[in-house]
């Protein structure tokens, strides 16, 4: 183990420096070969054979340089966790953010309170921080609770799928102390993407940093009746995964 710990940054030193000699050779090779046919007798030119076999030399470390640069970007995405991202997909998870995606014309977070609460504002965002949807409610105990928005805003009116919106939670307690609160959402996971150096999974429709993951599950499994077919249920839920309770 120490062995590890002491070649990982002598490796990355020296790929530092060696692209650093790098770089400076190609600089010090274009201003040789510059000079070279500034200076070249105008009876006597360089042979075109020279002149092309030190052009591919100058592509070479011009190639090398870049390659160098594509293994760093590599190396950089393993370390994200791109890699472990993927391994996701398929997977039930929940993930702390207070960030949904109205979908089916819903929207589904879970809230969790540190403790009981006698009063709970409930407000929705939109992506400008504008209030869409507004509930209070009234002496919830301590724990998790499910949260679902309709798509409908202050006036009634059906936001359209796709957008993304923020869950604010105000819970105070009977003497008027706040009281804390965590917010997640929770799905499968259906898509890995890089976007500025950070890596998101696609939750349902909502997207959240991998990073914020916070327990991670089977799928859901459907229950069948005899013959092979989906059972029958009174309730139109069913097609949602459980939340914890």
């Amino acid at each position: 183990m120490e062995t590890n710990a002491v070649s990982n940054p002598q490796s990355a030193v020296s790929t530092s420096v060696g692209n650093q000699r790098l770089a400076e050779s190609f600089d010090t090779f274009l201003v040789l070969l510059t000079t070279q046919m500034k200076n070249q007798d105008p009876l006597s030119p360089m042979d075109s054979g020279d002149f092309t076999q030190q052009i591919v030399q100058m592509t070479g470390v011009e190639q090398q340089l870049l390659t160098n640069d594509l293994l760093k970007q590599l190396v950089g995405s393993a370390g994200d966790g791109v890699a472990d991202a993927v391994s996701l997909i398929g997977k039930q998870v929940r993930a702390a953010t207070d960030e949904a995606a109205l979908t089916d014309k819903a929207a589904d977070w879970i809230f969790r309170l540190d403790r009981e609460a006698q009063s709970v504002k409930i407000e929705v965002l939109d992506d400008k921080g504008a209030i869409v949807h507004v509930e209070a409610l009234e002496n919830l105990s301590g724990g998790e609770h499910d949260f679902r928005w309709d798509g409908k805003n202050v006036l009634g009116a059906q936001q359209p799928d796709g957008g993304l919106y923020t869950l604010r939670i105000t819970a105070t307690d009977s003497a008027g102390a706040e009281v804390g609160h965590n917010t997640f959402i929770e799905g499968l996971v259906r898509a890995v993407e890089q976007v500025d150096g950070q890596t998101y999974v696609t939750i349902g429709g909502s997207r959240a940093l991998w990073q914020t993951i916070s327990s991670i599950g089977l799928p859901p499994t459907t229950t069948t009746a005899s013959g092979g077919t989906p059972a029958p249920s009174n309730n139109s839920d069913d097609e949602t995964p459980a939340l914890a309770a």
